[in-house]
């Protein structure tokens, strides 16, 4: 894959700077390229390891002038030790079943999403989506992609992640919940449900996406440890001082 690449001689495009959503006060820019179908799952593959992040047909990564705050961060599983509140998560939503769908947006899903979106994000870049953006997110540029559903005994629909498998694990693209049941933690009952899958397929990782140290929104994903996240010089683990920076910014969220 990486010959291909290289073959290839990917474009590579580069954002204008907007306001960063994570960190105030600061700004962003990004770097992307556009996956085609011809590509095939290789490429999501390669680039993913190398710090970019999946959207519809988009690859893209942080590119910022003067900040190096987010950082890929991935759990390895065969590590993993869940925590005395990650567990108590587990066993408090194990009534939940999983069924693994093919990639096709559904009305039932949308109308969670919605829901979801209204309640958590209501002044986020993805309020409003209607149905055809929905299914643009899952459907466009879908690289071994899956939509995971968990429901509860009596059928009802309360989760759903967007699933990329790669050559070495699960990369969670995006995964929402009824708002309605906030308290129980489904958010991270999604995030253990694939460490647990992983284990099962003896796939070695599950990427969270970008964690930003001061960033009370991506913070949670400290508590998933080890952690490794991605530096200049390669994956490494997430040290104690900065868990300790990120575990003093949580703010409650899963």
């Amino acid at each position: 894959m990486t010959r291909l690449i290289a073959a290839k001689q990917l474009p590579f495009f580069l954002t204008a700077p907007s306001p960063c959503p994570y960190l105030p006060g600061r700004m962003e820019r990004k770097v992307f390229t556009k996956l085609e179908l011809a590509d095939g799952p290789g490429l999501n593959d390669t680039l993913t390891h190398a710090g970019f992040r999946r959207s519809q047909s988009i690859l893209y990564r942080p590119a910022c002038e003067r900040c190096s705050a987010c950082k890929s961060a991935r759990i390895p599983v065969a590590e993993f030790k869940p925590s005395k509140s990650q567990r108590r998560t587990w066993k408090r939503t194990l009534n939940l079943t999983r069924e693994v769908c093919p990639a096709d947006a559904t009305p039932e899903q949308y109308g969670l999403l919605s829901r979801y979106l209204e309640a958590r994000h209501g002044d986020g870049d993805m309020a409003g989506m209607d149905f055809f953006d929905y299914a643009g997110m899952v459907e466009e540029g879908a690289q071994r992609t899956e939509i995971v559903e968990y429901r509860t005994p009596d059928g009802s629909l309360v989760a759903a992640a967007l699933i990329d498998r790669l050559i070495d694990g699960y990369s969670m693209v995006y995964s929402f919940f009824d708002p309605d049941h906030a308290d129980q933690g489904f958010g991270a009952f999604m995030i253990l449900d694939h460490v647990e899958r992983a284990k099962a397929d003896q796939l070695s990782y599950v990427y969270l996406g970008y964690w930003v140290q001061g960033s009370p929104k991506m913070d949670y994903k400290a508590r998933y440890r080890p952690l490794e996240v991605l530096e200049p010089s390669g994956w490494s683990r997430l040290n104690r001082d900065e868990e300790t920076a990120a575990a003093s910014t949580l703010t409650g969220l899963v």
